[in-house]
């Protein structure tokens, strides 16, 4: 996929990813029950921005001793060449026990970032939480604090994390409460179908705050939704 234009790309960083999902329903009412995680995600870092980014997927394991000399130089060349930038990585950790080791800690969250991947997304665990790199979202299985065997089985493939299908490539839109695909040829929509949303959503939550809120004024408010079209 190409980059995002620099408007775009702003005006998806200023939504949550609920709002996302929102649109999405109305956009692609297809993927309402698909693209996004299922299980819950432990986030790092609730305080950074949405991130609006590129994967770049891999595959891990942790329980037993790789059986072949890692390539890590393929890897992190992958992680900084293998598409557009921004990207964030999109792991899924093929162990029985999912977590078992941590590849996300002080190490891997400052390389990462420092070749423009902006987060990590992961059935697997993270640790060394107060050394990681800030402004490197993380939302992980769980926290774990040894590495075991860690180790990368490949990557460029497609992966599942939390019910969550992603292919290289995809638009992933992530914060706090989880991620979501957005299909590229739909993010300009997804824009503008959150900010009518926003706008019906505003009315009903307006007339709720006002003194003397009551089903009437809830129908009328429910009547100045339907006129945002």
């Amino acid at each position: 996929m190409k980059e995002l234009d620099p408007t775009l790309l702003s005006a998806l960083k200023s939504l949550d990813t609920p709002t996302v999902c929102n649109a999405l329903e109305t956009v692609e009412p297809g993927r309402r029950t698909r693209g996004f995680n299922i299980k819950p995600l432990f986030c790092a870092h609730p305080e950074l921005p949405p991130v609006v980014a590129f994967a770049r997927t891999a595959r891990i394991r942790a329980t037993h001793k790789p059986t072949r000399p890692q390539d890590s130089v393929g890897y992190y060349t992958y992680i900084a060449e293998g598409g557009p930038l921004p990207c964030i990585v999109v792991v899924q950790d093929l162990d029985e026990v999912p977590g078992y080791g941590a590849l996300w800690g002080e190490v891997n969250t400052n390389v990462h970032l420092g070749l423009g991947c902006l987060g990590v997304i992961t059935n697997g665990s993270i640790r060394d939480l107060p050394d990681s790199a800030k402004d490197f979202q993380v939302l992980a299985g769980m926290v774990n604090p040894s590495h075991a065997w860690v180790h990368v089985v490949d990557w460029g493939s497609p992966v599942n994390v939390h019910g969550m299908e992603v292919e290289a490539g995809d638009l992933i839109h992530a914060d706090q409460h989880g991620a979501v695909v957005i299909p590229g040829d739909s993010a300009q929509n997804v824009v503008d179908e959150a900010k009518k949303l926003m706008a019906r959503e505003r009315i009903l939550i307006d007339a709720a705050k006002q003194p003397g809120f009551n089903i009437k004024k809830m129908r009328a408010a429910w009547a100045g939704m339907a006129e945002i079209q």
